[in-house]
């Protein structure tokens, strides 16, 4: 969230205490904006006293072409930066943003969401939503299909397709966020702890650009009615049209949680005391050379059956002690494991690792069915092996 460049860091510390003044001031604002939101009823004048009241906040709303609004679409889509960006469009129009997350009740509603009372599958909640769009009283339907935030700034995640299968016709709203200081959005970041930053920093400038209205084409699938508007929407942000899910997001994060509570964490993310030290014999060597042994020694320390040229040669290519770990682990570097005799209490390799070893003489090796220890190991590093090597019996006997 925090600036890397020295000077933008040092103008952060220096804002902080206007900051913290602000954000204590703009708290009580908000609560006087909410109760306001809640009394007026939704029209034109409720829209512009709740937008003069949020520029108070620090959050200016700017839109583009706004004529550009078709009055008779029912469906609009728009990419999903903040978690607020509901609340934003909304100041410009009248629009609803069904929930698609969390448990209903009073937070659901005081977010500005709108609750269906569905919670079973896509099909339902399309169901429902046809229903709503059928009645012309309704506001349009505010829909994300990302269905996760993202800064913005590099590409779109994939739309999901559900959110075209409603009406024939829907309309792109392209959004734009920027502010001093800090990043617009952070990942695995909730929303009360984005509320506090908005309220921390000078300013948010929410830039909206309508874009014109685009039709189903005759015999078109939800699939491809919902890549074609991602890219539209790409090009009018000036972004890449990416194929990653809200799912692979999900992953992603949930790797990078389970990786920094490995034993074997990242060299960039321990402490100086917690690194190997260097061996007496390396000096002289070229820093390149020196790296890639102190490396391998942490891959060898992991699993010490491995040979150490293997753990090199991988290291050499993929320049990261968890990815040459986890080929090592799942058998895609074919390895003959060393002797017992060459350390003691050396962990058996696993079948997949077997398997992989034995396929450069020709053979195929049949993954092993014997039982898992029964027994907790009290090392963090056995107790991850021993995981690897249930989930490898599972996939192998899946695939068998």
């Amino acid at each position: 969230r925090f600036p890397t460049d020295g000077f933008l860091l040092l103008a952060l510390l220096l804002y902080a205490p206007v900051g913290l003044c602000l954000l204590v001031l703009r708290l009580f604002i908000g609560i006087h904006v909410f109760l306001v939101s809640c009394a007026l009823p939704d029209s034109v004048l409720r829209r512009f006293i709740v937008r003069v009241m949020c520029s108070v906040l620090g959050l200016f709303v700017r839109q583009s072409d706004p004529r550009l609004r078709d009055v008779n679409v029912r469906v609009y889509i728009a990419n999903h930066v903040t978690q607020f960006d509901h609340n934003v469009i909304n100041l410009l129009t009248s629009c609803n943003t069904p929930a698609l997350n969390g448990a209903p009740g009073f937070i659901c509603w005081s977010r500005g969401f709108m609750e269906l009372g569905v919670t079973g599958s896509r099909a339902e909640l399309v169901d429902s939503l046809k229903v709503y769009s059928s009645h012309r009283g309704n506001p349009p339907l505010l829909l994300f299909p990302e269905e996760a935030a993202t800064n913005g700034r590099a590409g779109l995640l994939r739309f999901s397709s559900w959110p075209f299968s409603i009406l024939d016709v829907v309309q792109p709203v392209a959004l734009q966020v920027q502010r001093p200081l800090i990043t617009v959005s952070v990942a695995d970041s909730s929303w009360i702890t984005e509320l506090l930053w908005t309220f921390f920093v000078p300013f948010t400038v929410y830039q909206v650009r309508w874009m014109p209205s685009v039709p189903r084409r005759a015999e078109e699938l939800s699939e491809d009615f919902a890549l074609r508007v991602q890219e539209l929407l790409a090009m009018e942000l000036g972004v890449v049209s990416t194929r990653l899910t809200a799912a692979d997001k999900t992953e992603h994060m949930k790797r990078l949680r389970h990786t920094s509570l490995l034993p074997f964490a990242p060299a960039s993310s321990q402490p100086l005391a917690a690194r190997p030290r260097m061996p007496s014999s390396l000096t002289g060597v070229a820093p390149e050379d020196v790296r890639i042994t102190a490396m391998a020694q942490r891959v060898k320390e992991v699993l010490p059956h491995v040979p150490l040229e293997v753990i090199r040669i991988d290291l050499a290519q993929t320049n990261c002690v968890d990815t040459t770990i986890a080929n090592l682990l799942e058998g895609r570097v074919p390895f003959f494991p060393e002797s017992k005799e060459a350390g003691t209490d050396l962990p058996a390799p696993s079948a997949s690792q077997a398997a992989a070893a034995s396929g450069i003489q020709g053979s195929v090796a049949v993954p092993s069915s014997k039982p898992a220890t029964k027994q907790f190991a009290k090392s963090p590093v056995e107790r991850h092996l021993s995981l690897q090597e249930r989930k490898r019996a599972l996939y192998d006997y899946a695939r068998r």
